[in-house]
């Protein structure tokens, strides 16, 4: 499916996790995305970024606004797949797997407390390293030895989109890695550094609302989703009229 531009991948978690997992072992340095309202709304203007989301390996319905546009064009698709959820689930996986996997992005230490984290939770999970996001564009190199040298073979990329994104389509290849993915402000929660809305809030499709009570200086960036409604508006009546 196509929404404003952007493929969206039809896929529930289970099944996205199963994926990603492949593509890790698999060591082809495959992309993966978890598409949200904000992004699509940035893509409206960038073509680069825009390219880059539809040459992913996997796009996937990270927003309620954008579960339900999907929906509300005839899409089958039973469930939001956050980045906080790919990640439980691929681990769950990749504990039992062997599989290995670095955490890069977030403030100094809330990688490292994430994968701490995390490793609590499925002991057997296997951290091959961890990187703050907190560097210059000309130490990417060297952080892509660093790890390969490390023999990971899933990255988890929480640098905020869309640098995120940017990063993960230029450097990917040269990690060594079979899979990376975006996973925005991830770490931040799984570190305990930030408190994920209950629930009840979550079933209601109100997370967005709950860390913005929470967090009000991230009121300019729930713009995006009223912009997003009218984009979604506009292009319902335009394919309207050119039918008739």
């Amino acid at each position: 499916m196509v929404i404003l531009g952007c493929r969206l991948d039809l896929l529930d978690a289970g099944a996205a996790a199963d994926a990603v997992v492949r593509y890790a072992r698999e060591g082809r340095g495959e992309q993966i995305v978890t598409l949200g309202t904000e992004m699509i709304v940035h893509a409206q203007k960038d073509e680069r970024f825009r390219s880059i989301v539809n040459g992913c390996a996997l796009s996937l319905c990270d927003t309620v606004g954008l579960l339900a546009a999907a929906r509300a064009r005839g899409a089958a698709l039973k469930e939001r797949v956050t980045g906080i959820e790919l990640i439980e689930r691929v681990c769950t996986r990749a504990a039992t797997g062997g599989l290995r996997i670095f955490f890069l992005g977030g403030a100094p230490g809330v990688a490292e407390r994430a994968a701490n984290a995390l490793q609590a939770r499925y002991p057997q999970l296997m951290i091959a390293g961890t990187r703050d996001g907190f560097f210059d564009p000309a130490q990417s190199p060297a952080i892509c030895e660093r790890i390969r040298r490390s023999g990971a073979q899933l990255l988890l990329a929480g640098l905020g989109s869309p640098r995120q994104e940017f990063w993960l389509a230029e450097y990917l290849g040269r990690t060594g890695c079979g899979a990376g993915i975006g996973v925005g402000g991830s770490f931040d929660v799984l570190s305990g550094g930030v408190r994920r809305a209950p629930a009840a809030w979550r079933s209601l499709g109100l997370e967005w609302l709950y860390r913005l009570l929470k967090e009000p200086r991230r009121w300019r960036r729930q713009l995006a989703l009223p912009y997003f409604v009218l984009l979604i508006v506009g292009d319902g009546l335009r394919a309207r009229f050119s039918k008739g």
